[in-house]
Protein backbone atom coordinates (compact mmCIF):
# COMPACT_ATOMS: atom_id res chain seq x y z
CA UNK A 1 0.00 0.00 0.00
CA UNK A 2 1.02 3.66 -0.74
CA UNK A 3 2.09 5.85 2.66
CA UNK A 4 0.68 9.59 1.43
CA UNK A 5 1.03 10.78 5.32
CA UNK A 6 3.24 13.72 5.90
CA UNK A 7 5.63 12.67 8.92
CA UNK A 8 6.86 14.84 12.32
CA UNK A 9 10.72 14.94 13.36
CA UNK A 10 9.11 13.10 15.84
CA UNK A 11 7.63 10.08 13.60
CA UNK A 12 11.10 9.37 12.16
CA UNK A 13 13.94 10.18 14.75
CA UNK A 14 14.51 8.99 18.46
CA UNK A 15 14.24 11.11 21.69
CA UNK A 16 17.59 12.01 21.67
CA UNK A 17 18.15 12.74 17.72
CA UNK A 18 15.06 15.56 17.78
CA UNK A 19 17.67 19.00 18.93
CA UNK A 20 19.76 17.72 16.09
CA UNK A 21 17.70 17.13 13.24
CA UNK A 22 15.94 19.85 13.99
CA UNK A 23 18.79 22.07 13.45
CA UNK A 24 19.81 20.05 10.40
CA UNK A 25 16.37 20.32 8.93
CA UNK A 26 16.48 24.35 9.33
CA UNK A 27 20.30 24.59 7.72
CA UNK A 28 19.54 23.01 5.13
CA UNK A 29 15.72 25.28 4.40
CA UNK A 30 18.91 28.15 4.77
CA UNK A 31 20.72 26.70 1.71
CA UNK A 32 18.09 26.12 -0.29
CA UNK A 33 17.26 29.27 -0.16
CA UNK A 34 20.42 30.97 -0.97
CA UNK A 35 20.64 28.21 -3.67
CA UNK A 36 17.23 29.17 -5.04
CA UNK A 37 16.07 32.08 -3.06
CA UNK A 38 12.88 32.44 -0.71
CA UNK A 39 10.66 30.04 -2.61
CA UNK A 40 7.73 27.89 -1.36
CA UNK A 41 9.70 24.00 -0.52
CA UNK A 42 8.98 20.66 0.48
CA UNK A 43 11.06 18.74 2.87
CA UNK A 44 11.71 14.81 2.04
CA UNK A 45 13.92 11.88 3.68
CA UNK A 46 14.90 8.84 2.53
CA UNK A 47 16.68 6.41 4.39
CA UNK A 48 19.73 4.37 4.27
CA UNK A 49 19.71 0.38 4.66
CA UNK A 50 21.51 -2.50 7.06
CA UNK A 51 22.04 -5.62 5.44
CA UNK A 52 21.26 -8.51 8.05
CA UNK A 53 21.16 -11.79 6.62
CA UNK A 54 20.46 -12.88 3.05
CA UNK A 55 23.98 -11.53 1.50
CA UNK A 56 24.11 -11.36 -2.06
CA UNK A 57 21.00 -13.95 -2.97
CA UNK A 58 18.44 -11.29 -4.21
CA UNK A 59 19.88 -11.06 -7.35
CA UNK A 60 19.27 -14.92 -7.93
CA UNK A 61 15.81 -14.15 -6.32
CA UNK A 62 16.85 -15.26 -2.64
CA UNK A 63 15.32 -14.02 0.95
CA UNK A 64 17.20 -11.58 3.07
CA UNK A 65 16.68 -9.62 6.09
CA UNK A 66 16.99 -6.22 5.73
CA UNK A 67 16.46 -3.00 7.38
CA UNK A 68 15.86 0.74 7.07
CA UNK A 69 18.10 2.71 9.26
CA UNK A 70 17.89 6.37 11.21
CA UNK A 71 21.03 7.43 9.03
CA UNK A 72 18.87 9.18 5.97
CA UNK A 73 19.79 12.01 3.36
CA UNK A 74 17.25 14.31 3.45
CA UNK A 75 15.99 17.05 0.54
CA UNK A 76 14.54 20.63 0.21
CA UNK A 77 12.47 20.66 -3.13
CA UNK A 78 10.65 23.44 -5.18
CA UNK A 79 8.10 22.09 -7.58
CA UNK A 80 8.49 23.78 -10.68
CA UNK A 81 6.83 24.18 -14.23
CA UNK A 82 9.26 22.72 -16.76
CA UNK A 83 11.15 19.74 -17.70
CA UNK A 84 14.00 20.32 -15.59
CA UNK A 85 15.35 18.28 -12.38
CA UNK A 86 18.06 20.28 -10.68
CA UNK A 87 19.76 18.80 -7.48
CA UNK A 88 22.66 20.32 -5.91
CA UNK A 89 24.11 17.89 -2.96
CA UNK A 90 25.78 18.72 -0.30
CA UNK A 91 29.83 18.39 -1.34
CA UNK A 92 28.96 17.88 -4.80
CA UNK A 93 28.13 19.61 -7.94
CA UNK A 94 24.74 20.26 -8.88
CA UNK A 95 23.30 17.78 -11.36
CA UNK A 96 20.99 19.27 -13.87
CA UNK A 97 18.95 17.06 -15.72
CA UNK A 98 16.26 17.41 -18.88
CA UNK A 99 13.60 14.68 -18.12
CA UNK A 100 11.89 15.76 -21.92
CA UNK A 101 14.65 13.43 -23.10
CA UNK A 102 14.75 10.10 -20.84
CA UNK A 103 16.70 7.51 -23.08
CA UNK A 104 20.25 6.18 -21.59
CA UNK A 105 23.12 8.41 -21.96
CA UNK A 106 26.29 6.36 -22.12
CA UNK A 107 28.43 9.37 -20.99
CA UNK A 108 26.02 9.77 -17.39
CA UNK A 109 26.79 5.88 -16.59
CA UNK A 110 27.75 5.55 -12.56
CA UNK A 111 26.92 9.36 -12.29
CA UNK A 112 23.97 11.03 -10.28
CA UNK A 113 22.46 11.99 -13.58
CA UNK A 114 22.21 8.65 -14.69
CA UNK A 115 19.66 7.79 -11.00
CA UNK A 116 17.94 10.74 -11.58
CA UNK A 117 17.32 10.30 -15.02
CA UNK A 118 16.33 6.50 -14.79
CA UNK A 119 14.54 6.98 -11.82
CA UNK A 120 11.84 9.33 -13.73
CA UNK A 121 11.88 6.89 -16.97
CA UNK A 122 10.83 4.46 -14.58
CA UNK A 123 7.99 6.46 -13.61
CA UNK A 124 6.88 6.67 -16.86
CA UNK A 125 7.18 3.53 -18.13
CA UNK A 126 5.12 2.14 -15.28
CA UNK A 127 2.44 4.95 -16.08
CA UNK A 128 3.11 7.74 -13.55
CA UNK A 129 3.74 11.42 -13.79
CA UNK A 130 6.82 13.42 -14.22
CA UNK A 131 7.46 17.07 -13.47
CA UNK A 132 10.62 19.17 -13.06
CA UNK A 133 12.21 20.20 -9.63
CA UNK A 134 14.76 22.27 -7.93
CA UNK A 135 16.63 20.84 -4.73
CA UNK A 136 19.15 20.93 -2.27
CA UNK A 137 20.12 17.44 -0.58
CA UNK A 138 22.12 16.67 2.41
CA UNK A 139 22.89 12.85 3.65
CA UNK A 140 23.89 11.20 6.84
CA UNK A 141 24.05 7.79 4.27
CA UNK A 142 27.98 8.63 3.09
CA UNK A 143 28.88 7.22 0.32
CA UNK A 144 30.63 4.02 0.80
CA UNK A 145 29.62 3.35 4.09
CA UNK A 146 27.98 -0.21 3.24
CA UNK A 147 24.47 1.53 3.94
CA UNK A 148 23.43 2.41 0.44
CA UNK A 149 23.50 5.61 -0.01
CA UNK A 150 22.81 5.32 -3.96
CA UNK A 151 19.44 3.51 -2.79
CA UNK A 152 18.85 6.23 -0.86
CA UNK A 153 19.47 8.73 -3.21
CA UNK A 154 17.05 7.01 -6.13
CA UNK A 155 14.53 6.12 -3.30
CA UNK A 156 14.80 10.14 -2.21
CA UNK A 157 14.15 10.89 -6.15
CA UNK A 158 11.22 8.61 -6.77
CA UNK A 159 9.81 9.81 -3.38
CA UNK A 160 9.96 13.23 -4.42
CA UNK A 161 8.23 12.50 -7.84
CA UNK A 162 5.83 10.54 -6.15
CA UNK A 163 4.65 12.87 -4.05
CA UNK A 164 4.88 16.35 -6.19
CA UNK A 165 3.03 14.75 -9.43
CA UNK A 166 1.55 11.19 -8.10
CA UNK A 167 -0.37 12.40 -4.64
CA UNK A 168 1.96 9.40 -3.00
CA UNK A 169 -0.29 6.66 -5.05
CA UNK A 170 3.28 4.72 -6.14
CA UNK A 171 3.29 1.81 -3.66
CA UNK A 172 6.64 1.06 -2.13
CA UNK A 173 7.75 -1.82 -3.75
CA UNK A 174 6.53 -0.22 -6.81
CA UNK A 175 9.05 2.34 -6.35
CA UNK A 176 12.16 0.05 -5.24
CA UNK A 177 10.95 -1.31 -8.38
CA UNK A 178 11.29 1.85 -10.29
CA UNK A 179 14.71 2.58 -8.51
CA UNK A 180 16.38 -0.64 -9.18
CA UNK A 181 15.70 -0.02 -12.91
CA UNK A 182 17.18 3.39 -12.65
CA UNK A 183 20.76 1.68 -11.17
CA UNK A 184 20.75 -1.04 -13.64
CA UNK A 185 19.78 0.33 -17.00
CA UNK A 186 21.16 4.26 -16.58
CA UNK A 187 23.63 4.24 -13.79
CA UNK A 188 25.06 0.44 -15.31
CA UNK A 189 25.44 -0.95 -11.87
CA UNK A 190 23.75 -4.34 -11.90
CA UNK A 191 22.84 -4.10 -8.54
CA UNK A 192 19.71 -6.41 -7.09
CA UNK A 193 16.60 -5.40 -5.47
CA UNK A 194 17.58 -5.30 -1.55
CA UNK A 195 19.19 -2.23 -0.72
CA UNK A 196 15.86 -0.13 -3.09
CA UNK A 197 13.17 -2.77 -1.37
CA UNK A 198 14.80 -2.12 2.54
CA UNK A 199 15.15 1.92 1.73
CA UNK A 200 11.90 2.18 0.84
CA UNK A 201 9.40 0.32 2.24
CA UNK A 202 11.39 0.77 5.97
CA UNK A 203 11.60 -0.99 9.61
CA UNK A 204 13.07 -4.92 9.59
CA UNK A 205 11.66 -6.85 6.89
CA UNK A 206 12.27 -10.14 5.36
CA UNK A 207 11.58 -10.30 1.69
CA UNK A 208 11.13 -13.38 -0.44
CA UNK A 209 12.77 -12.56 -3.88
CA UNK A 210 11.18 -15.83 -5.39
CA UNK A 211 8.84 -13.70 -7.38
CA UNK A 212 11.08 -10.74 -8.63
CA UNK A 213 7.87 -8.82 -9.27
CA UNK A 214 5.46 -9.36 -6.30
CA UNK A 215 8.23 -9.76 -3.84
CA UNK A 216 7.26 -11.13 -0.20
CA UNK A 217 7.80 -9.08 2.55
CA UNK A 218 7.28 -9.55 6.51
CA UNK A 219 7.91 -7.06 9.11
CA UNK A 220 9.29 -7.51 12.15
CA UNK A 221 9.90 -5.64 15.30
CA UNK A 222 12.94 -5.82 17.28
CA UNK A 223 14.94 -3.52 19.46
CA UNK A 224 18.58 -4.83 19.63
CA UNK A 225 19.27 -2.02 22.26
CA UNK A 226 16.88 -3.09 24.92
CA UNK A 227 18.28 -6.61 24.76
CA UNK A 228 21.65 -5.12 25.81
CA UNK A 229 23.00 -5.18 22.09
CA UNK A 230 24.27 -2.17 19.69
CA UNK A 231 24.06 -2.42 15.96
CA UNK A 232 27.24 -1.04 14.48
CA UNK A 233 28.74 -0.50 11.18
CA UNK A 234 32.27 -0.07 10.94
CA UNK A 235 33.70 1.70 7.64
CA UNK A 236 37.51 0.10 6.71
CA UNK A 237 37.74 3.23 4.42
CA UNK A 238 38.28 0.52 1.41
CA UNK A 239 38.19 2.11 -1.82
CA UNK A 240 35.13 1.09 -4.13
CA UNK A 241 36.70 2.36 -7.63
CA UNK A 242 37.40 -0.04 -10.21
CA UNK A 243 35.17 -2.69 -8.08
CA UNK A 244 32.50 -3.01 -10.97
CA UNK A 245 33.66 -6.39 -12.41
CA UNK A 246 33.93 -7.98 -8.68
CA UNK A 247 30.62 -7.33 -7.57
CA UNK A 248 29.45 -8.47 -11.57
CA UNK A 249 30.82 -11.57 -11.09
CA UNK A 250 28.96 -12.96 -8.29
CA UNK A 251 25.39 -12.73 -9.80
CA UNK A 252 27.10 -13.71 -13.21
CA UNK A 253 29.08 -17.17 -11.42
CA UNK A 254 25.61 -17.61 -9.50
CA UNK A 255 23.34 -17.34 -12.75
CA UNK A 256 26.10 -19.54 -14.80
CA UNK A 257 25.69 -22.25 -12.51
CA UNK A 258 21.81 -21.97 -13.11
CA UNK A 259 21.97 -21.82 -16.79
CA UNK A 260 23.86 -25.02 -16.55
CA UNK A 261 20.26 -26.93 -15.19
CA UNK A 262 18.90 -24.11 -17.87
CA UNK A 263 17.35 -21.79 -15.71
CA UNK A 264 17.76 -18.43 -15.08
CA UNK A 265 18.29 -17.92 -11.64
CA UNK A 266 19.44 -20.30 -8.60
CA UNK A 267 16.02 -20.19 -6.84
CA UNK A 268 14.87 -22.29 -9.87
CA UNK A 269 16.71 -25.68 -8.66
CA UNK A 270 17.64 -26.95 -5.48
CA UNK A 271 20.92 -27.35 -3.75
CA UNK A 272 20.28 -30.91 -4.34
CA UNK A 273 20.37 -30.78 -7.85
CA UNK A 274 23.66 -28.75 -7.54
CA UNK A 275 24.69 -31.50 -5.45
CA UNK A 276 23.73 -34.68 -7.77
CA UNK A 277 25.83 -32.76 -10.67
CA UNK A 278 28.54 -31.01 -9.12
CA UNK A 279 31.47 -32.53 -11.14
CA UNK A 280 29.56 -32.14 -14.17
CA UNK A 281 28.59 -28.24 -12.91
CA UNK A 282 32.69 -27.75 -11.78
CA UNK A 283 33.63 -28.44 -15.47
CA UNK A 284 31.14 -26.15 -16.94
CA UNK A 285 31.73 -22.99 -14.46
CA UNK A 286 34.16 -23.53 -11.93
CA UNK A 287 34.75 -23.96 -8.66
CA UNK A 288 33.84 -20.46 -7.41
CA UNK A 289 31.11 -20.20 -9.17
CA UNK A 290 29.59 -23.28 -7.17
CA UNK A 291 30.82 -22.61 -4.04
CA UNK A 292 28.78 -19.17 -4.19
CA UNK A 293 26.09 -20.88 -5.62
CA UNK A 294 26.23 -23.45 -2.13
CA UNK A 295 26.51 -20.28 0.06
CA UNK A 296 23.00 -19.01 -1.83
CA UNK A 297 21.24 -22.15 -0.64
CA UNK A 298 22.88 -22.08 2.56
CA UNK A 299 21.86 -18.35 3.29
CA UNK A 300 18.30 -18.55 2.33
CA UNK A 301 18.11 -20.95 4.88
CA UNK A 302 19.61 -18.68 7.41
CA UNK A 303 18.00 -16.04 6.68
CA UNK A 304 14.94 -18.31 8.01
CA UNK A 305 16.52 -19.24 11.02
CA UNK A 306 17.33 -15.74 11.99
CA UNK A 307 13.89 -14.24 11.16
CA UNK A 308 12.16 -16.99 13.25
CA UNK A 309 14.96 -16.38 16.29
CA UNK A 310 13.98 -13.04 16.38
CA UNK A 311 10.50 -13.33 15.98
CA UNK A 312 10.39 -15.78 19.16
CA UNK A 313 13.21 -13.60 21.26
CA UNK A 314 15.68 -16.15 21.29
CA UNK A 315 18.83 -13.68 20.57
CA UNK A 316 21.61 -16.33 20.97
CA UNK A 317 20.17 -18.59 18.17
CA UNK A 318 19.76 -15.46 15.90
CA UNK A 319 23.81 -13.85 16.66
CA UNK A 320 24.65 -18.04 16.01
CA UNK A 321 23.20 -17.76 12.11
CA UNK A 322 24.58 -14.19 11.44
CA UNK A 323 28.38 -15.47 12.72
CA UNK A 324 27.40 -18.27 10.19
CA UNK A 325 26.42 -16.05 7.52
CA UNK A 326 30.18 -14.00 7.84
CA UNK A 327 31.74 -16.97 7.91
CA UNK A 328 29.99 -18.29 4.23
CA UNK A 329 30.56 -15.40 3.07
CA UNK A 330 34.17 -15.15 3.37
CA UNK A 331 34.45 -18.59 2.72
CA UNK A 332 32.51 -19.56 0.10
CA UNK A 333 31.02 -16.53 -1.42
CA UNK A 334 34.21 -14.88 -1.26
CA UNK A 335 33.35 -11.14 -0.88
CA UNK A 336 36.20 -10.21 1.64
CA UNK A 337 38.55 -8.65 -0.49
CA UNK A 338 39.05 -8.54 -4.27
CA UNK A 339 40.76 -10.43 -6.53
CA UNK A 340 42.15 -7.77 -7.84
CA UNK A 341 43.69 -6.26 -4.94
CA UNK A 342 44.83 -8.78 -2.44
CA UNK A 343 46.72 -6.38 -0.63
CA UNK A 344 43.61 -4.24 0.15
CA UNK A 345 42.11 -6.16 2.89
CA UNK A 346 40.32 -3.53 5.48
CA UNK A 347 37.46 -6.08 5.67
CA UNK A 348 39.26 -8.87 6.96
CA UNK A 349 41.17 -6.87 9.65
CA UNK A 350 38.15 -5.25 11.30
CA UNK A 351 36.71 -8.92 10.88
CA UNK A 352 39.87 -10.42 12.78
CA UNK A 353 39.34 -7.28 15.41
CA UNK A 354 35.92 -7.79 16.13
CA UNK A 355 36.24 -11.35 16.69
CA UNK A 356 39.03 -10.67 18.77
CA UNK A 357 37.00 -8.28 20.90
CA UNK A 358 33.65 -10.35 20.93
CA UNK A 359 34.37 -13.71 20.22
CA UNK A 360 30.92 -15.58 20.55
CA UNK A 361 29.48 -12.72 22.44
CA UNK A 362 27.09 -11.05 20.08
CA UNK A 363 28.17 -11.34 16.57
CA UNK A 364 29.63 -9.86 13.19
CA UNK A 365 29.53 -10.28 9.61
CA UNK A 366 30.56 -8.38 6.24
CA UNK A 367 27.96 -5.98 5.14
CA UNK A 368 26.57 -5.51 1.90
CA UNK A 369 28.31 -5.99 -1.26
CA UNK A 370 31.62 -6.58 0.21
CA UNK A 371 35.25 -6.01 -1.49
CA UNK A 372 35.99 -2.76 0.90
CA UNK A 373 34.06 -1.05 2.50
CA UNK A 374 32.58 -1.90 6.25
CA UNK A 375 31.42 -4.70 8.79
CA UNK A 376 28.09 -5.11 10.47
CA UNK A 377 28.43 -5.67 14.19
CA UNK A 378 26.18 -6.69 17.14
CA UNK A 379 27.90 -5.55 20.21
CA UNK A 380 27.04 -6.06 23.86
CA UNK A 381 26.62 -2.82 26.06
CA UNK A 382 29.86 -3.92 27.98
CA UNK A 383 31.90 -3.96 25.28
CA UNK A 384 30.82 -1.35 23.18
CA UNK A 385 33.15 1.49 24.05
CA UNK A 386 36.21 -0.54 23.59
CA UNK A 387 35.02 -2.02 19.84
CA UNK A 388 34.34 1.72 19.17
CA UNK A 389 37.98 2.85 20.51
CA UNK A 390 39.53 -0.08 18.62
CA UNK A 391 37.74 0.30 15.08
CA UNK A 392 38.37 3.96 15.44
CA UNK A 393 42.08 3.42 16.12
CA UNK A 394 42.52 1.21 13.34
CA UNK A 395 40.24 2.71 10.25
CA UNK A 396 40.17 6.49 11.44
CA UNK A 397 37.91 9.22 13.89
CA UNK A 398 34.57 8.30 13.20
CA UNK A 399 34.98 4.70 11.34
CA UNK A 400 32.17 2.76 13.81
CA UNK A 401 28.50 4.03 13.84
CA UNK A 402 25.68 3.46 16.27
CA UNK A 403 22.59 2.87 14.57
CA UNK A 404 19.02 2.03 15.08
CA UNK A 405 16.05 1.05 13.11
CA UNK A 406 13.88 3.45 11.41
CA UNK A 407 9.90 2.78 11.04
CA UNK A 408 9.68 4.05 7.33
CA UNK A 409 10.98 4.30 4.41
CA UNK A 410 11.18 7.55 1.60
CA UNK A 411 8.36 10.03 3.08
CA UNK A 412 7.61 13.81 3.47
CA UNK A 413 8.17 15.63 5.87
CA UNK A 414 7.09 18.47 8.36
CA UNK A 415 8.88 20.67 10.75
CA UNK A 416 5.55 21.07 12.85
Amino acid sequence: MADNKIYSLNDIYSEDEIIYQSERYHKAVLKFRELYGDVPFRLFSAPGRTEIGGNHTDHNHGKVLAAAVSLDVIAVVEKTDDSIIKIRSEGFPVDVVDISDLSVKPADINTSSALIRGVAEGFVKNGYKIGGFRAYTTSKVLKGSGLSSSAAFEILVGTILNYLYNDGIVPPIKLAQISQYAENIHFGKPSGLMDQMASSVGSFITIDFKDNENPDINSLSFDFKKSGYNLCIVDTKGNHSDLTNEYASVPQEMKAVAEFFRKDYLREITKKQLLESIDEVRKATSDRAVLRALHFFDENERVEKEFLALKDGRIEDFFKEVRASGNSSYKYLQNIFPCSSPENQGLSLALYTAENILGNDGAFRVHGGGFAGTIEAFVPDGKLTEFENEMNRIFGDKSCQVISIRPVGGVEMSLK
